[in-house]
């Protein structure tokens, strides 16, 4: 059959059988950083019109990309890895996308079938690495695989809960001929929570006592907020949100919820006297670590924990449902008693700065965080902003920031981007700026310059250890200085260096008032 025939009923070689397969189930865009065992999938992609292709020049960059794409397209998009060792670059980024429950279909090179026996250089133990961050795997063994585990894949990836789905590609099974695109497979649509479970939860909140209510995922939509909110002025439930949300919509005229903080000593006192704690999409709070003498969960031992809604559950619906059980309005006053947008000078400190950002924020802005130390106060800080979108590192992986804005705004080109970036972690992922730059995203990214890793200075005292000299000079990075703006230009994006919230005022109006990256130091 000649090649422009109908693609649903035509063979072709396996690499193009994938490619068209992604194209009909409504994945168009490829974040890739391919090499030799993935040149036929390359070429492929010359004769699918349709598929945007963005390279990466590393690949948890592309891992990066392809989770804050998948948060804010709501789809996922794929990534290409060179073999196992490509992957295993990949998988701190992917982990974070796992925690993140952000969909993605990894394509991952591998050996020729009939040359793996013969353990070459790049054989690698793929199928195992894949799954410690991947919901889904399989391994092509034939191109008669490789349409129909391309369509598993994606409806893997989008079926609640949303997540890493990982297909393995060895080099024959692309360039043999014989192939078919797989059928596209709807994904399975979010369970309805049981009438019982919402009759249990409301009792337990008309029971009295101090009851709490953690909302994530999908609760975390404006929907699931104005539902939780009803649900908040019928009972008298307090509202939190996860330490790491994966995405959250905030600003002005929409429910301001905050985080269980980070600090373990502070989140025990934030739940303090909780009788009952009801889980929306979210998993029971525990300290981000272990440390001597403190506990491991962070509610009361006296307190009952609820699941409203599971992750593969309708949350949503879920609260509507609860907020109906307790008879409240369709309509409840929100929150505005919050902090108020403001302008304000001098160094660098998280309230001013917060404020001054609040003020600045242009509307529907995309918040991605991953500042760590300096941007642990900010949450609340920004609730008087105009409305905007806020996602962050979740699985801890530092070195997240840069690409997840990167994908974010490939996801929504018609949104200004705002990336708030540790230096530390930044270094891990830097390249992103590069794609950035050859893509002409349009991203802020701010960079906070203070030249140590802080949060492991905090997590030394935390600990119990007792800081010395060498253990002071591993989490210094001013030796020599990093310079962030010869960074950024050495890869094509205008830079400059502030140190007041005065100048930092002036970089972000005028980075807001043009299109394409643009990277601000923050010395502090």
């Amino acid at each position: 059959m000649p090649r422009g025939a109908d693609a649903s009923i035509q063979t072709m070689n396996g690499a193009e059988c994938l490619a068209r397969t992604l194209l009909a189930s409504g994945v168009d865009t490829v974040f890739a950083n391919p090499g030799t065992s993935e040149m036929h999938f390359v070429s492929a992609l010359d004769r699918v019109p349709g598929l945007r292709c963005v390279l990466g020049l590393a690949e948890t960059a592309v891992a990066g990309f392809a989770d804050g794409y998948g948060r804010m397209a709501g789809k996922p998009a794929a990534t290409l890895f060179h073999c196992g060792p490509g992957l295993a670059n990949a998988v701190a980024n992917l982990h974070n996308a796992r925690r993140g429950f952000s969909p993605i279909v990894n394509i991952v090179g591998d050996q020729a079938t009939w040359h793996q026996a013969h353990d070459a250089p790049l054989t690698f133990q793929t199928e195992v690495l894949a799954k410690t961050v991947s919901k889904w795997v399989k391994s092509a063994r034939s191109v008669k695989d490789v349409g129909p585990y391309a369509a598993e894949a994606i409806q893997a990836a989008r079926t609640h809960p949303w997540g890493n789905a990982t297909l393995i590609l060895p080099a024959d099974c692309a360039w043999d001929e014989g192939g078919e695109p797989g059928q596209v497979l709807a994904p399975a649509a979010g369970t309805r929570v049981p009438e019982e479970t919402v009759r249990e939860i409301a009792k337990a909140l008309r029971s009295g006592g101090r009851a709490v209510l953690v909302l994530s995922n999908e609760a975390l939509t404006e929907a699931g907020l104005k539902a939780a909110n009803r649900v908040a002025h019928a009972s008298g439930a307090e509202l939190r949100t996860p330490t790491q949300v994966p995405r959250m919509q905030r600003g002005r005229g929409r429910v301001p919820v905050n985080r269980i903080p980070y600090v373990v000593d502070l989140a025990v006192k934030d739940l303090e006297g909780t009788r009952n704690l009801v889980l929306a999409s979210a998993k029971a709070p525990v300290g981000f670590f272990a440390y001597p003498g403190k506990p491991s969960t962070l509610w009361p031992e006296d307190c009952e924990v609820h699941t409203l809604a599971g992750m593969h559950e309708d949350a949503v619906a879920a609260l509507e449902a609860l907020a109906d059980e307790l008879g409240a309005p369709r309509q409840v006053p929100i929150r505005d008693d919050v902090a108020q947008p403001e302008l304000h000078g001098g160094p660098f400190k998280p309230e001013p700065f917060g404020l001054t950002l609040s003020a600045l924020l242009p509307e529907n802005a995309v918040i991605v965080e991953d500042a760590v130390t300096s941007g642990r106060a900010l949450f609340p800080l920004t609730w008087g902003a105009l409305p905007h979108d806020w996602i962050q590192v979740t699985g801890g992986a530092i070195g997240y920031a840069f690409p997840s804005a990167t994908g974010a705004a490939v996801a929504c080109p018609d949104r200004k981007i705002v990336c708030l970036q540790a230096d530390g972690g930044g270094m891990y992922s830097l390249q992103a700026l590069w794609t950035q730059a050859r893509e002409k995203l349009d991203v802020i990214n701010v960079v906070f310059a203070n030249r140590r890793y802080a949060i492991l200075q905090s997590e030394l005292a935390a600990v119990g250890a007792q800081p010395g000299p060498a253990s002071r000079d591993l989490l210094d990075l001013s030796r020599p200085e990093l310079r962030w703006t010869s960074l950024a230009e050495g890869m094509g994006v205008e830079a400059v260096r502030v140190e007041t919230l005065e100048a930092f005022t002036d970089a972000f109006t005028a980075a807001r008032g043009r299109r394409g990256p643009f990277l601000i130091e923050f010395s502090i």
